[in-house]
Parts: C-alpha cells; sequence; structure tokens
C-alpha cells in the first residue's frame, strides 16, 4: 500500500508536522466516556443494574474485609426525569483523603495487583457507574462515610474530570450521620425500570452466594420490600494475597520481575518471587534451564579390557614427567572409576579425572596440574568414545568404533522390529557420525539440537541406503538418547545476565514450565462451600431437594481457580418451561451475556436425561422445576470482555464446571430414582390397602370362619416397618417390627396426657405443660421386633409419630 507521505509534494513537507500537532494522550475516563456500553453501561435499563451490582459489590468487599456481617441497603427512588440510586452498607467506611479517589478517579483501587479472590480489581466499577451518572444526569455523586471511632461522617460532592481522569469536587464537608461506620453513595441518573426482572434476580442470587449477608432493596413499585435475612453468621475464610506461580507467567512478565528482582542468582530469583518454589523446586527449574541454555552432554559406554582398550595405559601415555609410582596410581584409580561407570559424560570424566588427580597429590605430594588433567580427559574420552583427541574418528565406520556400536544399541532397541539390520546399521554410523563432527567435542547437544542431528542422520540413511525411517522411529531414537544423556554441572547464568539475552529467558520460562511444581495455595481464595450454598439456595428458594459440590482447586495460567455447584429441585419452583441457571464469579452473580458464558455452554453440552431432567433433542439448558448454580472462584476469573458479565472458554475451568456440575446431578439423580420408587410403593399400597380388607371379608364369607386379622398384612407384603400399639389393661407397649432387607432405626415418640410410668429401653421422657412426651429410637435389624411398653392411667389420649423412616416404607397401625 502507498503511504500518504509518500505521494506528498516538496512544499509539504510540514504536514507531518501538522499531523502531529493533533495527536495527544487519552485519558481513561475520557476513553470510557466515549465507550460505557463496554462498562455494562449501554442503555438506562442495564445500567441501573449494572450501578447497582457495582455499589453492592464493593460494600460487600469492604465488610468482608472489615470481617463484619454485611447489612447492605438499596433504594431506587424517582426524581424529577430521573431515578436516585442508594447504596449504604456497614462497612469501615473510607478515610477523607482516599473518598474522591475511589469514587472520582478510573483504575484507582488496592486489588488490581493482589492475587487473592475478590469481587472487584480493577478500580473501575463504582467510578464508572458515577460516570454514568454524571454523564446522564450532570449531577454530582454524592457520597457519605464514616470510619470506625470517628465522632462525624465526611460528606462529599464529586464528579470525575474525564480529560485528567481526577476527582473534581463540588462540596466537602462534615456531617452526623446515623451509622456508627459506614458508606453510602448516591447517584441520580437516566435510567428505567425495565430491567427490574434482572435487578431483582441479582439482589436474589446475591443472596444465595452470601448467605452471611442481609439484603434490602426498595424501588418504585414494590409494596413491601424485597429482603434477605442472612442464612448463617459464618463470615467467608479471610484470603491472603500469594506470588504469582511459575506456570502462569508470560516472558515479558518475566523479564520485568527479573529486571525488578534484587536477588542475584537465578535460584534466588525463583524462591523470592514466585510461590511454591523452595530450593528443591528450584533446583529442578534450574536442572531444566541447563538442559535449554548448555545442552545436555550425550553419555557413552566405557570401554572393558576385552574391548582391547587398556585406559591405564591410556592415561600412562598422556602424563609425563610425574614420577612412576605417582602416574601409575593415578593411571589405576582413573580406570577402576571409570571401568565401573555404567554409562559416562565428559563432564563425568573431568569430575573422575580432578578427584583422581587430587586424592594422588595427597597422598603422594606430587602436583598434577591444568595442563596434565586436561591431556588426561582428552585421552580418556578418546578412549570412551573411539574418536581421536584432533576430532577425527580412529577407525572407518564400518560397525567396529565405539560410538557407532553404541549408536547401534540404541536404535536396534526402540526401533521397529521390521526394519533389517542393515539399515539400523546405516542409521547408527551416520548418527555416530555427525556426533563425533561437533565441534565442541564434549557431546553437548539441546533437545533441538539433537532432534536435527538424528533427521539428518535418518534423511541421509533414506537418501543413500534407499529405506524408510520414519517420524515415530526418529523421536524414539531422539527420546532413547536424550533420557541417557545428563545435564551439565555448570553454573546458570545470574540475573543480569537472563536480562540482557532474550533466548536465555525464554529458556529459563520453558524451564519453568516443564517443571512438576506443586499448585499454587487455595489460602487465597475464599469458595462459598457445600454447606453455605446449599443455606444460600434454602433461603431463596423453596425446594424438596438440594444439592451441593466444591471442586479441589485446580489452576489456569498461573491463577488457581476453584468452581462450585449447586441444584434445587421440586417444591416452588417452576415446573414448566427451562430449568433456572445462576452464573457466579467470586460470589458476584452474572446477569447478562448468558449465552455468551462458558458455563452455559457446559450446561447445555450435559445429557441431563442421564441425571432425570426433560432435555428437548438431548442437548442445550434442561426443563424442569430446578435451579441449576455455578460459581467460579479465582484470583482472576477469565471474563469475555470489561463489563464482566460472561466467563471466557478455558478448557480448564469448562473442565472443572462439568465435574462439579456432575457431582451434584448424581444426587439429584438419586433423589429423582428414590423419589419415583417411592410413588411406585405408595400407589402399590394404597391398591394393597384396598384390596386386603375385601379379600379378608369375602375369605371370611367363603370360608365361614372369623375374618382374619390383617393389621399387618400389608407391612409384610410391602416389607414395610410396622409400628403397632397394644393396650393390655394399664399397659401399653408399642411393638416395632422391622420387614424390610436392611436395619432400621426409627424415631418413636408417643404424645401422652398423662405421665407415664415404667418406660422400658433406653426412652427419653419429657414434660411440657401437662403433656408428656416418650421418644425411643431404637435399632431394628431386617426381620426383627422390638417393644417399648410403659403404663398409663386407662382411658388416656394418645397420638404417636414416627420419623426416621420414609413415609412409603411405614405402616402404623395405633
Amino acid at each position: 500500500m502507498t503511504s500518504i507521505q509518500s505521494t506528498l509534494g516538496e512544499g509539504d513537507k510540514d504536514i507531518a508536522e501538522e499531523l502531529a500537532k493533533g495527536q495527544r494522550e487519552i485519558s481513561i475516563a475520557e476513553f470510557f466516556e466515549k465507550n460505557k456500553h463496554m462498562l455494562g453501561f449501554d442503555s438506562g435499563a442495564r445500567g441501573l443494574v449494572t450501578a447497582v451490582k457495582e455499589a453492592v459489590d464493593n460494600a460487600l468487599d469492604a465488610t468482608e474485609e472489615a470481617e463484619i456481617l454485611p447489612d447492605i441497603y438499596v433504594e431506587i427512588r424517582e426524581v424529577d426525569d430521573y431515578l436516585r440510586l442508594v447504596v449504604e452498607d456497614n462497612g469501615p467506611g473510607i478515610t477523607k483523603e482516599q473518598v474522591p479517589k475511589v469514587f472520582g478517579k478510573l483504575l484507582y483501587g488496592s486489588r488490581f495487583h493482589a492475587r487473592e479472590q475478590s469481587r472487584g480489581q480493577q478500580g473501575i466499577g463504582i467510578s464508572a457507574a458515577v460516570l454514568y451518572s454524571q454523564l446522564t444526569s450532570g449531577k454530582p455523586a454524592r457520597v457519605t462515610s464514616r470510619t470506625q471511632g470517628k465522632p462525624e461522617a465526611q460528606y462529599f460532592e464529586l464528579v470525575i474530570d474525564t480529560d485528567t481522569n481526577e476527582p473534581e469536587i463540588k462540596a466537602s464537608r462534615e456531617t452526623s450521620w446515623d451509622r456508627s461506620h459506614g458508606t453510602r453513595i448516591e447517584l441520580e441518573m437516566e435510567a428505567n425500570m425495565r430491567a427490574r426482572t434482572q435487578l431483582h434476580d441479582y439482589i436474589r442470587h446475591t443472596a444465595v452466594v452470601n448467605p452471611h449477608a442481609r439484603l434490602e432493596l426498595r424501588e418504585p413499585g414494590l409494596d413491601e420490600p424485597m429482603k434477605f435475612e442472612r442464612a448463617t453468621d459464618q463470615l467467608p475464610e479471610p484470603t491472603e494475597e500469594i506470588r504469582p506461580h511459575p506456570h502462569g507467567v508470560e516472558l515479558g512478565t518475566l523479564r520485568k520481575m527479573l529486571a525488578a528482582t534484587e536477588s542475584y542468582s537465578v535460584s534466588g530469583f525463583l524462591q523470592e518471587e514466585f510461590t511454591r518454589v523452595g530450593k528443591k523446586t528450584a533446583s529442578k527449574v534450574i536442572d531444566n534451564f541447563r538442559d535449554r541454555h548448555f545442552g545436555r552432554e550425550l553419555s557413552w559406554t566405557p570401554p572393558g579390557t576385552h574391548e582391547g582398550v587398556d585406559l591405564v595405559a591410556v592415561v600412562d601415555e598422556a602424563v609425563s614427567n610425574k614420577g612412576a609410582d605417582a602416574t601409575a596410581d593415578f593411571a589405576d584409580r582413573i580406570a577402576d572409576v571409570v571401568s565401573n561407570h555404567e554409562r559416562i559424560t565428559h563432564h563425568e570424566v573431568q569430575a573422575v579425572v580432578d578427584t583422581c588427580a587430587d586424592e594422588v597429590e595427597s597422598e603422594t605430594g606430587t602436583r598434577f596440574g591444568s595442563t596434565v588433567r586436561e591431556n588426561t580427559v582428552t585421552a580418556v574420552w578418546a578412549a570412551v568414545t573411539g574418536v581421536g583427541g584432533d576430532g577425527a574418528e580412529e577407525t572407518e565406520t564400518d560397525g567396529g568404533d565405539r560410538l557407532t556400536a553404541d549408536c547401534y544399541a540404541i536404535v536396534d532397541e526402540v526401533t521397529s522390529t521390521r526394519k533389517d539390520d542393515a539399515t539400523k546399521q546405516g542409521m547408527a554410523e551416520r548418527l555416530a557420525r555427525k556426533v563425533s563432527a561437533l565441534d565442541d567435542g564434549r557431546h553437548r547437544l539441546t533437545h533441538r539440537g539433537l532432534t536435527e542431528l538424528v533427521d539428518a542422520a535418518a534423511d541421509d540413511t533414506v537418501e543413500y541406503d534407499d529405506v524408510t525411517f520414519g517420524q515415530t522411529a526418529r523421536e524414539n531414537v531422539v527420546e532413547s538418547v536424550w533420557s541417557r544423556a545428563q545435564t551439565v554441572p555448570d553454573d546458570p547464568p545470574k540475573v543480569k545476565e537472563v536480562i540482557d539475552d532474550r533466548d536465555c529467558a525464554r529458556a529459563l520460562l520453558e524451564a519453568m514450565r516443564e517443571t512438576d511444581i506443586l499448585a499454587p495455595p487455595t489460602t487465597c481464595l475464599s469458595p462459598i462451600s457445600d454447606d453455605l450454598i446449599e443455606a444460600g439456595l434454602r433461603e431463596v428458594f423453596d425446594a424438596d431437594f438440594y444439592a451441593a459440590a466444591t471442586r479441589d482447586a485446580e489452576v489456569h495460567a498461573g491463577d488457581p481457580f476453584v468452581v462450585e455447584a449447586g441444584i434445587a429441585y421440586g417444591g416452588e419452583l417452576a415446573a414448566e418451561g427451562s430449568v433456572d441457571l445462576l452464573r457466579f464469579a467470586n460470589r458476584v452473580p452474572l446477569v447478562y451475556q448468558q449465552g455468551a458464558c462458558a458455563i452455559t455452554g457446559v450446561v447445555k453440552d450435559i445429557g441431563w436425561r442421564n441425571y432425570g431432567l426433560d432435555q428437548p433433542g438431548g442437548s442445550g439448558i434442561p426443563n424442569g422445576p430446578a435451579v441449576v448454580m455455578v460459581h467460579v472462584a479465582s484470583t482472576n476469573v477469565p471474563f469475555t470482555s470489561e463489563s464482566k458479565d460472561a466467563v471466557a472458554n478455558v478448557p480448564a475451568i469448562e473442565d472443572e464446571v462439568e465435574l462439579a456440575i456432575r457431582e451434584a446431578a448424581r444426587e439429584l439423580k438419586s433423589y429423582l430414582n428414590r423419589r419415583r420408587s417411592m410413588q411406585k410403593r405408595r400407589k402399590k399400597q394404597e391398591v394393597l390397602g384396598k384390596i386386603l380388607p375385601e379379600m379378608a371379608d369375602k375369605l371370611s364369607e367363603v370360608t365361614g370362619r372369623e375374618r382374619p386379622n390383617i393389621d399387618g398384612a400389608l407391612a409384610r407384603i410391602m416389607n414395610n416397618v410396622s409400628v403397632e400399639r397394644v393396650v393390655e389393661g394399664d399397659t401399653v407397649t408399642l411393638v416395632v417390627e422391622n420387614y424390610s432387607g436392611r436395619a432400621e432405626q426409627p424415631e418413636v415418640t408417643d404424645i401422652l396426657a398423662a405421665e407415664p410410668n415404667g418406660v422400658n429401653g433406653d426412652a427419653q421422657v419429657v414434660d411440657l405443660d401437662g403433656e408428656w412426651f416418650v421418644k425411643w429410637s431404637p435399632s431394628v435389624p431386617a426381620g426383627e421386633t422390638a417393644k417399648l411398653s410403659y403404663t398409663l392411667p386407662e382411658d388416656t389420649d394418645f397420638d404417636i409419630a414416627v420419623d426416621g423412616v420414609e413415609a412409603e416404607k411405614l405402616t402404623v397401625n395405633t
């Protein structure tokens, strides 16, 4: 494409300067002033819901951080042509200096850099609501805040200067307030109540995942306030900030951290700047780093005397002018140690030579200097590899030299038996030739370098021998050689060197990602827990069944996360239409963009028919009287946009969402199966209850005998637990017979109008305002009978209640 400048004539040289004059920095406030839809303020209806959401989320965060049980009041009033939103909380309050910045400056907050779970992180939410308010009504936000222990509250009227992204204070004074501590914000905005359903859903769903909070909403048109009392006095577990995890860092971030650290060594840097990295883990990372930065050294089988290689003679020849006895001792030691290695590398030969030299020096006083040591290493390594000290092979590559023999053993071990010996031999010879030609002589290669070397040897074999040597065989050879190679002992580069070398930093990053490191600690997270999810569902939804599941923590991009799911079924829930899907992230309801959310996609893909819910077509949101909720708690929830309405499609999170839902759904399936079974029992029992008396009457009529007693027959036929009262004079006996196939422990309570005497067993006897309660909890094995007896004055009223056994499995004859 032709540039504008290339089309300009000589007289237009100042056009660039003119264009430059029109360029200026854009403040974040000015950007969102023109793009408020990105934050969820794209209409009057949604703007109101978003403003409520941001204010309530801030209030919940503030109260929890101060370990205060939240009391949050939300009121919406009609004022002229606008709606006035008031949100009050009982939090710790905000200091006078911070109020203008918190409410009047975008991207101002305390949580953005903190790796711990919180509702808000970017410092945009509540200040964006202030910005929307002033844009649509032209009126300032009114903020009242009182910190604990202060006699007066601070009152501000403020707007945001969008050119500078700074608060502009219109009024400021001290004022009295009936709250001892807390914050109140008033916003007037051009809005409407068309999203009343979404607003109510937000408040209702907030109560579900924040059962420790008391919420109240007043709005035009409500006959009475919408109130949700707290279902528990248990505050969420406080979170702790954690350092980044090595598996979640990107190259640019790593280089920035390297530049900022005070550590000189890479080991110190890893231990100081990352979570889950101690001394041992740092050593593993550094070993992997060495593999990438220096490469590994290939290892080979040491020669034996049966091969005609005399290591003692090799060392003798390499050492001169050190005395016969010292030289012989030196040579014997080296030959003994090297021969005892199954495989050996160049740096191991170096270590053996240095150790033996030090030992002989200590014992004989004969000094073996660096030149002697270097010559010895060269000679021994040549004997190990069968390659001369000048890098040339001592023999032709006909399969008789040591390097080729070692390579052949590897190729033969890992390649298919269908490859003939000539192919393996040709590959081994070419691989050995290319290894022996390596420049440094130490046979050091990175994994990539080794792959290229094996590929080159295989290509030559294919080309010159007219055979096949496929990708799988090549990969097997590479991995076999690499597994035999050893990490070098060289000191890793210092932090300063890594900063200045991009490739070196990348090698460190890859080493961090490859190393198996414990998942980040979950003290930075505060999941709701199974019990409190159920408590929240019970508080808001009147259902027959509740289940919840909390998964163990997992990691995505270095950020830990926990997924929880809950299900409510039956009761007063609407039987028609789709189930109610509730989505949450860090205890915040996601009201909009349900179709764009990964949670929704997972719910649609689950086969709900397997769990007892109707699902037309076998996919999509299921139908039935149920509520399905999913909560994702993370230090960094991946949202699809700045409005934070939908969770992005991250496979790791989607997998955990599915597992959590299925775990809760299995309980639902068991409940529905049990309920269907009980319904069948009930129908059968009803039929038998009608037929048995008729059969007894007919039998008496036909036989001419007395009508048989059928009181226990129904229980026996249905395999029920039977409870029968037998009264003989002043003695009352409750006979509990277990006809079922398992042990039962019913709770039998007899309610009496007079005090009982002679109560047997472990019964509890309680007097409540003239009524006597006798409670007995016998354990009755299958096919056995238990008896509870006591004495009473004759003609005493009594009633019975039996718990602990499902109604369909219980027959009471009293």
